[in-house]
């Protein structure tokens, strides 16, 4: 098993046969060895840092229907939000003065938001604090709404293809919603000149073994700056509410090869990480990761920012998750850095 690691990490490359060797790997040992090696390449381009981006939630209205998430557009049970343009540059505000220099806008896709109002908020933010990087995650637009937003002062977005195999997309989306325009999105963001993430769930429903190499074969082949994975967690109010969740060893197995594939891709131990597991972010940061995003949205809309059950953080004050994260992460011998965090050319 060493040998399929070593190889690895010298090529970049994993075989489908040397992935399933890994993926099955019952020696607690050699995934050691595996999380060992991912350490040693993150540490190489990022020392012991740990990198924090805000997390501003600001909609939860989404025109997509998406199965496996909470705020599809047919679930009636949500409770639903939109935060003003003022109430997304006081989280900024708040955010600056813990340290954040980037913040991350998330939401589903809602049309309510035209380009121009995300060109004058994200105008906004690079105003107010010029020294921050501005990251956006709202879905699939056009290539001339992605330029507007980047000639406003947007230097990441976060884009997740969720598979690269496109008979199981179709399992998790509905009809309307294409396989195609989500790959011609991510190629769009990286030619235009984003610092662009990726990325999938782990056990997603119908998800098998050939699906998640695929992922692993399209995230070299794209060479994104992020890349985000966690573990699927089923939705109370969603079609796949009786699905299994996914495996957090199996997550923290694939954050070891994706950072061994690609040493220096910045490469988050997710909230939903956290959520499987009491520890799950800090077992991720041990096996290679090196991002974290507390959110510093505000808290009485949390808990309707429902993407999955149980998710962790839903009442805490955004100073509360960033000195709590900051012990936490202080334990396993890393430190959060006050940095823009940026993308290191390997």
């Amino acid at each position: 098993m060493k040998g399929i690691v070593n190889r690895l990490a010298e090529s970049g490359f994993l075989s489908y046969d040397d992935f399933l060797a890994l993926k099955y790997c019952d020696d607690n040992e050699d995934i050691e060895y595996l999380f060992s090696k991912s350490r040693e390449q993150a540490k190489k381009y990022y020392g012991n840092k740990i990198f924090i981006r805000g997390l501003i939630e600001f909609t939860n209205h989404c025109k997509n229907d998406c199965l496996y998430c909470g705020i599809r557009a047919s679930n009636r049970k949500l409770n639903r939000y939109r935060l003003s343009e003022e109430e997304i540059i006081d989280c900024c505000k708040s955010g600056y003065s813990l340290g954040f220099r980037t913040f991350v806008l998330q939401g589903g896709e809602d049309m309510y938001f035209s380009d121009d109002d995300y060109v004058r908020i994200i105008s906004r933010i690079k105003s107010n604090y010029p020294d921050c990087a501005v990251t956006l995650s709202i879905g699939e637009r056009s290539r001339q709404s992605y330029e507007k937003y980047y000639n406003a002062g947007a230097d990441r977005y976060l884009l997740r293809h969720e598979t690269a195999d496109k008979a199981h997309y179709k399992r998790l989306h509905p009809e309307i919603m294409s396989f195609e325009n989500r790959m011609r999105c991510i190629r769009d963001l990286k030619d235009i000149g984003y610092q662009t993430g990726i990325g999938f769930m782990v056990g997603s429903p119908f998800q098998s073994d050939e699906s998640i190499y695929k992922d692993l074969l399209f995230i070299k082949e794209t060479n994104p700056h992020m890349v985000g994975i966690g573990p699927f967690i089923p939705h109370r109010d969603t079609p796949f509410a009786e699905f299994a969740r996914g495996s957090c060893n199996l997550t923290l197995r694939l954050l070891a090869i994706i950072r061994l594939m690609l040493p220096s891709v910045l490469l988050p131990a997710t909230t939903a990480l956290g959520t499987i597991d009491e520890r799950g972010r800090e077992k991720g940061i041990l096996a290679g990761a090196n991002v974290v995003m507390p959110n510093l949205s505000p808290v009485m809309h949390r808990k309707d920012y429902s993407l999955y059950d149980n998710k962790i953080c839903t009442g805490e004050e955004a100073a509360e998750c960033r000195f709590c994260l900051s012990r936490r992460i202080e334990s396993i011998g890393y430190e959060i850095v006050t940095d823009r965090g940026d993308y290191k050319v390997s």
